[in-house]
């Protein structure tokens, strides 16, 4: 496999608008060419008998089933708001209007 070169590292650097000084290019070009021969390496091992698995071990649901239980009214979950509004906790504004995206 080929190194990474300085112009792949810059185009990299520019596609995730990051800036980079001269020197940061020779840095990482070296580590990602270290993570490149890792991956290939990696890749090199994988057999076509060995099925392909996210996981290590088996997963199992560890989740509960959902049941309705009793909770609290709006009343006595806004009980101790400092404000509230239209069954809703209100809290100050820190966006202006035209902030908004």
């Amino acid at each position: 496999m080929a190194a990474i070169s300085r112009e792949e590292v810059a185009h990299l650097a520019r596609l995730s608008r990051l800036a980079v000084t001269e020197e940061e290019l020779d840095t990482f070009a070296g580590q990602l060419d270290v993570i490149l021969q890792a991956v290939a390496q990696v890749g090199e091992v994988a057999a076509a008998d060995i099925p392909p698995t996210s996981h290590s071990v088996p997963l199992t649901n560890v989740f509960r089933d959902d049941v309705v239980t009793p909770c609290l009214t709006p009343q006595e979950a806004l009980s101790g708001a400092p404000d509230a509004q239209e069954q809703r906790f209100r809290v100050p504004r820190i966006l202006d209007e035209d902030v908004a995206s």
